[in-house]
């Protein structure tokens, strides 16, 4: 901690005033020390003792040598009866034999270059031995036992009943550090510990009853009971969740002393024209969510809320009027979309749902009306121009944009509000990028259709004000889901394409999804070869994906690497899905599969390809056509996955469907089912039934309740780095909490963390919590923290 840092929360730094951050090279010597930090990232004492164990174990009962069964993990009490060490033949070390008996039976012990064995193990003398029963020339055998040799003046019973019932740690280890190289490191740091400052106050450990620091430490690395791990376990998620709280509850109460330009409703404005041409009621739950950000908006303080709505449930709608109040107070709004497609849709359906009212300056716009700007990186330089002067001057009430709208060169005159689609699609320096466009901080409206477990565990613990669309609009129809197992039921593949037939004999239309776009493109990320957003920000992998490009459940990462697929695999045809491959194959893309139906499976049909690749013009035009019914079957990459209305496709195929994540599922499944006609979303998998990719399609298969897939995700995935940049959840701060199993705890945290800050703003009265949070904030995640 930095001595400005110390400062700030009210402690002065003093030289190893710590114990715990203490340089492990110090403690346990340094070749260990650096193998530690190199292999485990563990660099000091408290890096270690929060290095927990993953899992305990007892050496198993007591039993008799009569009765030993093989493969059973033993400890027996026994004696010596001979030992006996050779050299191993051909090769050089030895082997030391030993037999002992109980006087009911004899057992083998077997040592590997352990020569001095015979010096310690004589005949007579009493020793407990442990280890796995096998066979060796028809004799029962434990090789390389764990033993302990007793002292002639100990009870024999006693020790034997402590030996076999005590607990053995076992540590998420690495090659050169096994468990028990690890355990050993820990005594040694422990029996050095003679007190630690907690940074728990004594009040909230009272209250919850917990225990001390020094004694959580003891009890989750040498536990007597397995009630005393679970003792500790409890105390050490408090030293996780209470630090992360109380920097939550600081950051609520720095929201609420910032200046913000109050944006109250105005009657008579664009907002109650707008409702007063809608084709449609609101409903209950978005009159509710709508007058919560009224009254946010009105505030002096920059709001800060989470729009959670499911798929069709009518957030943009809410969005654009909580837009349309800014811009009545005299403000500017912006709507950051992740992708071109998506922006563009987005401008289309808000042009579509203003009419006169966008279109200010126009000859058959409304003189009392705003423009609607779009901005995104591919425009062409006039129309971009254009676009910029009506955002700077003020003439555009609102901006929809990429990333685009994020660079220097864009400029607003009063910019009161950020919209945010699907906010996990963005990283936290981007939103505060648009943030830094005004001159006091706009209000903040991020929104989600499913939640992503970032998102949720933001959301526990009680970061952002949340609101939540969970009724469908009136209209809607029901979507049906099913999984086709592709490689058990061919013929089930076979009826896919004859029910997207079907559908379109019937008038309507249909999406086929892969997983990438194909000719040849390295990765299997959609959006890293054609769209701004280069992929999920941060280096996260995209929303249900796996991290670094691999597929989900060991799947093979989709496109593999050029220089390792040959060209002949990535042609794959889709019949390939009908056969069980005995290795992972390249997953399927659009542009060989768009081919194939065209010539086989789909002939006749009016086939078209969207994917993120194609310039602008091309997927603008591609989605023109789409919405108004001049092609009947549109295959395409995850571009599709949000924002895309298109009332009149009823069934959605997607191929290669365990290589997607429950959230992108979930939001590929809203693209139908958006008109009167029921919708059908086939997931086709190659994954046989027991494995968790089959798993997770029959979870989305079984509920349309994206917050309970939400949920379901969330266990998957963890809860990635609540306060970084990491939304991937692979890197995680956090090594005991669990947001979905302590919500509980999460709560009573946040209780005890906003009374301490409301008490003591910088926590000056309690200099250990004032540590551990200052070394929270001053750890990677710092750079983040006022921006998220």
């Amino acid at each position: 901690m930095s001595e400005a840092m110390a400062q700030q929360v009210g402690q002065r730094p003093v030289a190893n005033a710590d114990p715990l951050a203490e340089r492990l090279k110090e403690v346990v010597g340094g070749r260990t020390a650096t193998t530690l930090e190199r292999k485990l990232d563990l660099r000091t004492v408290g890096d270690l003792l929060r290095h927990y164990p993953r899992r305990y174990a007892t050496r198993g009962e007591l039993t008799d040598l009569a009765s030993l069964a093989l493969d059973d993990y033993v400890t027996v009490l026994a004696e010596v009866e001979s030992v006996r060490t050779r050299p191993l033949k051909g090769r050089r070390g030895s082997v030391t034999d030993v037999v002992v008996t109980d006087g009911s039976a004899d057992l083998s012990l077997t040592f590997f270059n352990q020569p001095w064995r015979d010096r310690e193990l004589y005949p007579g003398r009493l020793g407990l031995f442990s280890g796995r029963v096998t066979v060796f020339n028809k004799r029962r055998q434990l090789a390389q036992p764990e033993l302990e040799l007793l002292k002639e003046d100990q009870d024999a019973a006693a020790e034997a009943e402590r030996y076999a019932n005590e607990l053995i740690p076992f540590y998420p280890a690495a090659k050169e550090l096994s468990s028990r190289k690890i355990q050993s490191c820990v005594q040694v740091a422990l029996d050095r510990l003679d007190d630690l400052p907690d940074p728990l106050p004594r009040p909230v450990r009272e209250r919850h009853g917990l225990i001390g620091l020094l004694e959580a430490f003891e009890k989750i690395h040498r536990p007597g009971r397995r009630d005393e791990y679970r003792l500790a376990r409890k105390r050490l998620k408090w030293d996780e969740a209470l630090p992360l709280q109380v920097v939550l509850a600081q950051r609520r109460r720095d929201a609420l002393a910032l200046p913000a330009v109050p944006r109250p409703v105005r009657r008579g404005g664009l907002l109650d024209r707008f409702d007063a041409r809608l084709p449609f009621r609101l409903t209950s739950g978005q009159r509710a969510v709508c007058d919560q950000i009224e009254r946010d908006l009105a505030a002096a303080h920059p709001m800060q809320r989470l729009l959670q709505g499911e798929v069709g449930s009518g957030k943009t709608v809410v969005a654009l009027r909580a837009m349309l109040t800014v811009v009545d107070a005299g403000g500017q709004a912006v709507l950051l979309a992740p992708t071109e497609v998506l922006a563009q849709q987005h401008h289309r359906s808000i042009l579509d749902l203003l009419g006169p009212l966008a279109r200010a300056g126009q000859l058959d716009g409304d003189p009392e009306g705003t423009r609607v700007a779009l901005l995104t990186g591919s425009q062409g330089a006039k129309e971009r121009r254009a676009n910029l002067l009506d955002a700077a001057g003020g003439a555009a009430g609102i901006v929809i944009g990429t990333h685009a709208v994020i660079e220097d060169t864009v400029q607003f005159a009063d910019l009161g509000l950020v919209v945010v689609d699907e906010q996990h699609r963005f990283g936290v320096e981007q939103r505060d990028a648009l943030r830094a466009k005004s001159a006091k901080p706009p209000h903040l409206l991020v929104m989600t259709a499913t939640p992503i477990p970032r998102t949720v565990a933001m959301t526990a613990f009680g970061d952002l004000e949340t609101s939540v669309l969970a009724e469908l609009p009136g209209g809607r129809s029901p979507i049906s889901t099913f999984v086709v197992p592709a490689a058990d039921k061919p013929h089930y593949l076979a009826r896919t394409w004859d029910r997207i037939r079907e559908e379109v004999a019937a008038g309507h239309q249909a999406y086929v999804v892969c997983p990438r776009i194909g000719d040849g493109e390295p990765t299997g990320s959609d959006e890293a070869e054609g769209e701004e957003t280069g992929g999920a920000p941060d280096g996260a992998a995209p929303d249900g994906a796996a991290p670094d490009g691999a597929a989900p459940d060991g799947a093979a990462r989709a496109g593999g690497d050029p220089a390792d697929e040959p060209e002949r695999q990535a042609q794959l045809s889709l019949d390939d899905l009908a056969k069980a491959a005995p290795a992972p194959r390249p997953a399927l893309s659009v542009v060989d599969t768009a081919r194939r139906l065209t010539e086989r499976q789909l002939a006749g049909l009016r086939i078209g390809v969207l994917h993120g690749r194609l310039a602008p013009e091309e997927k603008d035009a591609v989605m023109t056509a789409f919405a108004a019914g001049g092609i009947d079957v549109l295959v395409a990459t995850t571009v599709i996955e949000v924002g895309v209305n298109v009332p009149n496709a009823t069934v959605m195929v997607v191929l290669d469907a365990d290589r997607f994540g429950v959230s992108q599922l979930h939001q590929l499944r809203g693209r139908v089912g958006r008109g009167t006609a029921p919708g059908l979303c086939l997931l086709v998998t190659q994954a046989p039934e027991e494995t968790p990719a089959r798993q997770r399609l029959g979870a989305v298969a079984a509920t349309l309740d994206g917050f309970e897939l939400s949920r379901i995700d969330l266990e998957q995935r963890r809860e990635g780095d609540v306060l970084g940049a990491s939304q991937s959840g692979r890197r995680s701060s956090l090594k005991l909490l669990r947001v979905l199993d302590d919500e509980e705890l999460l709560r009573a945290a946040r209780e005890a963390a906003s009374e301490l800050v409301e008490s003591d703003p910088l926590l000056t009265g309690e200099p250990a919590l004032a540590a551990a949070v200052a070394a929270l904030v001053s750890s990677d995640q710092a750079g983040f923290l006022d921006k998220s």
